[in-house]
């Protein structure tokens, strides 16, 4: 087993849950203790991964592109946890929500859209995510149209933002080097079993 996913403290996970009402209020005013928060998040990334851990052959794709990231459901389950230890889950969770919001009925269109543009895109919104004011300007007045389009130019540049930034920093995290070793450790183990496996074997016959 890998030591860095094994050892983690059960009460990382109430922890997060208290601070993950905290989340807007940090963005806005970092509290003195945010790096021990930050560490804390981080820990409790770990533990969401290590619960639907990939294999070591997705891990490498990750680490080639970030779209094989995005395009794999446990790739964006991973990475969202590395986001919300860098208090930047709003980004993922944006992407998502226009994501679905494609395949939103016509009827509906309008209403979801308002709700999307209130939560993160608007100035002050409750999970306002980094686009420009140009940006999203146009993404206000499409959105009074309500098209399934409305939102694909702001997804896009915050698709942009997570793969220049946050990415990069997601291959070089902590997370990525457990998920490596938990790999590394589970062949290992395999190896074993399976060396054991064969003098049992060869015993047997003997």
């Amino acid at each position: 087993m890998c030591k860095g996913l094994a050892t983690l403290p059960a009460t990382c996970l109430k922890s997060a849950k208290d601070i993950k009402h905290k989340i807007s209020f940090l963005l806005q005013k970092p509290e003195p203790h945010a790096a021990d928060q930050k560490e804390t998040k981080e820990k409790t990334a770990t533990a969401a991964a290590a619960k639907r851990l990939p294999d070591a052959a997705e891990v490498e794709k990750w680490k080639k592109s970030f779209s094989h990231v995005m395009t794999s459901e446990t790739g964006r389950l991973v990475f969202s946890g590395f986001l919300r230890s860098e208090f930047s889950q709003e980004n993922m969770d944006f992407w998502i929500a226009c994501e679905d919001y494609k395949k939103t009925p016509s009827s509906k269109l309008a209403s979801r859209a308002k709700q999307i543009y209130q939560q993160y895109v608007e100035a002050d919104a409750p999970n306002e995510v980094n686009l420009d004011a140009a940006t999203r300007e146009k993404t206000k007045q499409k959105v009074e149209s309500a098209s399934p389009s409305c939102f694909d130019e702001a997804q896009k540049m915050i698709y942009n933002l997570m793969e220049k930034d946050s990415y990069r920093r997601f291959l070089k995290s902590k997370l990525i080097r457990d998920l490596c070793e938990k790999e590394m450790d589970d062949a290992l183990e395999k190896k074993n079993c399976n060396w054991a496996h064969s003098r049992q074997v060869l015993a047997g016959g003997a």
